[in-house]
């Protein structure tokens, strides 16, 4: 059996899930809650396997709430349900002790599927956002092959400065900043400042 806790401020939705729970075997649904501050009074006492966390809640955040979950009930696995997809979101909720991800719209069997899935030891994701998490660390990747000087030269780069303006604010040969701005090009796999610029502010990089 499968115990799990909701926390979802929105009624039908956060009754929708409780029936569904109820309703299917290995699983049980025993507590329900409409914001975080609610269920920290109470999840020592429910002792839930896993918890379902809307990530808008009023008052404490979902992402707020999952690190003091985790402080409480350091067992217990959180699945963040959300409409948000933004990469702030994500990753600072699996920062705070998340261990799953996935959008409202989720299929009941998915949802299951995913309680289970984060029970027995997974990372259950929806494809969207997984996607998003394979990207970020392609991204770091890439920004973490550039030398902190090459770094900087991108900086300065990205702020519209001439190569001469870089070398005097770097106190180095201009033939020095061209030497780094080749191979930050051959790096990142662009041809020129613009693209280079574009790329770091695209990918957040900078």
């Amino acid at each position: 059996m499968i115990y799990v806790t909701i926390i979802d401020n929105e009624e039908d939705f956060r009754k929708s899930l409780e029936v569904l729970i109820h309703g299917t075997y290995g699983f049980e649904c025993v507590s329900s809650y409409v914001d975080c501050e609610s269920a920290l009074k109470n999840l020592e006492e429910d002792t839930p396997d896993v918890i379902l966390l809307d990530i808008g809640l009023p008052g404490m955040s979902g992402v707020e709430g999952a690190w003091h979950i985790k402080k409480l009930l350091p067992e217990a696995q959180i699945i963040m349900l959300t409409v948000r997809q933004d990469n702030e979101a994500i990753f600072n909720s699996l920062r705070n002790g998340a261990t799953g991800y996935l959008v409202k719209n989720v299929e009941p069997a998915a949802l299951l599927q995913a309680i289970s899935e984060v029970h027995a030891g997974g990372s259950p994701m929806s494809m969207s956002i997984a996607r998003k998490v394979i990207k970020s660390f392609e991204r770091s990747a890439s920004i973490e092959i550039l030398t902190p000087r090459e770094r900087e030269v991108l900086q300065h780069l990205c702020d519209g400065k001439s190569y001469k303006a870089i070398a005097d604010q770097l106190f180095i040969a201009l033939d020095t900043v061209k030497f780094h701005i080749q191979k930050i090009y051959r790096k990142l796999q662009v041809t020129n400042k613009t693209e280079a610029a574009k790329k770091a502010m695209k990918e957040g990089w900078l």
